[in-house]
């Protein structure tokens, strides 16, 4: 799937992150640029195969800018040392669950979800788990999803959600303040001729879980 040029050129920029390097390499990120452009639209090809919702997305709805926000960060690297792609109905900016890539050495992973949504779109997920614990239950125990994810990750709330009951048999489940999960990958597996296939399965098998999600911020979130 990725070139091994992907992972030396993000290996080499981890430690030469400045303008004068990047600048004198900037012909090397444009090809790795225009790799991942094409890896992604065939994600968003495939994946729309089960979830016809992202079929519109191209790479750039899903995609991200390599410079930095250094605004507020102590850290001024002005550049970032990973590469990522967010599969998502309406692109990366709707505020919806959705399938995500990230690409960087010794760090790359395929996951999705729902990172840290504001407080709306929290409510309405919870609300959902709430009212429909059964099938959440259902999605999160299944073998194919068991078989790539263990446990949504993420930090939880020390007690239960403002509004819910504290009793609830489940409330462990509406603690979350994301709701994600993440399977841990190599550059190694990401550059075989299978890659492809495999993050596409992996992804599939998520399916269900980001419906579920997207289903309770539409009708849910007022």
């Amino acid at each position: 799937m990725f070139t091994k040029e992907t992972f030396q050129f993000l290996t080499a920029l981890k430690e030469k992150n400045y303008k004068e390097w990047f600048h004198a390499n900037k012909k090397r990120y444009e090809a790795i640029k225009k790799e991942m452009a094409a890896i992604t639209n065939d994600l968003i090809a495939g994946i729309a195969s089960f979830d016809a919702s992202v079929k519109d997305n191209t790479a750039k709805d899903c995609t991200f800018r390599i410079n930095r926000d250094i605004r507020f960060s102590t850290d001024k690297s002005p550049y970032k040392t990973n590469l990522g792609a967010f599969i998502v109905e309406g692109g990366k900016k709707s505020g919806l669950a959705g399938y995500y890539l990230h690409v960087e050495p010794g760090n790359c992973f395929i996951g999705g979800g729902l990172h840290m949504p504001p407080s709306p779109t929290l409510k309405a997920v919870r609300s959902e788990i709430y009212n429909y614990t059964d099938e959440f239950l259902k999605i999160i125990n299944d073998p194919n999803f068991k078989k790539y994810f263990g446990e949504i990750y993420g930090d939880k709330l020390k007690t239960a959600p403002k509004g819910f009951d504290k009793d609830f048999e489940y409330i462990d489940l509406l603690r979350y303040k994301s709701y994600t999960v993440a399977l841990t990958t190599t550059s190694e597996e990401l550059m075989k001729p299978d890659g492809f296939e495999k993050t596409l399965d992996i992804f599939e098998a998520m399916h269900p879980f980001i419906a579920y999600l997207n289903r309770g911020i539409k009708e849910n979130q007022s």
